[in-house]
């Protein structure tokens, strides 16, 4: 019976080992949860790209196959044609046309979490107060006893 007693230290250890794990463990609750989050925000990162995506295929496709399209960058950009003219006014600036993006830089967070090593460490110190507070009892109980 007394053996008994003493392997309830070990199983504190283990509970504590597995609960610890489970919730802030490297593969626990914890991080799942973080990870699910940057998972969202990566498909949303995904959909915005597909939208400037698409606006660069409709921009690319004007500027390919529609005549007018490409004389009013033309103009945007100084240019005329042959039998135009045009008198340049020196000093009221460039063109004021917004840059196109490609998207903006995404950088992934790595999610919190405890190490398995802090887990480890934290359960043996747990099984270890159980052992020693079951080894006093039994102390207290024999010389209650004498």
């Amino acid at each position: 019976m007394r053996a008994f007693k003493y392997l309830i230290g070990v199983w504190a250890a283990i509970v504590v080992y597995v609960f610890f794990s489970l919730i802030s463990g490297p593969r626990g609750l914890s991080a799942y949860n973080q990870l699910l989050t940057e998972r969202g925000r990566q498909q949303t990162n995904l959909e915005d790209l597909g939208t400037v995506n698409a606006e660069l295929e409709k921009t690319t496709n004007s500027l390919l196959y529609d005549k007018d399209t490409i004389l009013v960058h033309a103009r945007q950009l100084g240019y005329g044609q042959e039998d135009e003219r045009y008198i340049r006014i020196v000093g009221l600036g460039g063109i004021n046309t917004p840059p196109a993006t490609a998207g903006k830089i995404y950088f992934a967070a790595v999610p919190d979490f405890l190490s398995d090593k802090v887990i480890k460490i934290t359960a043996l110190c747990a099984g270890l107060m159980v052992f020693a507070f079951l080894f006093l009892l039994e102390l207290i109980g024999d010389k209650t006893r004498q």
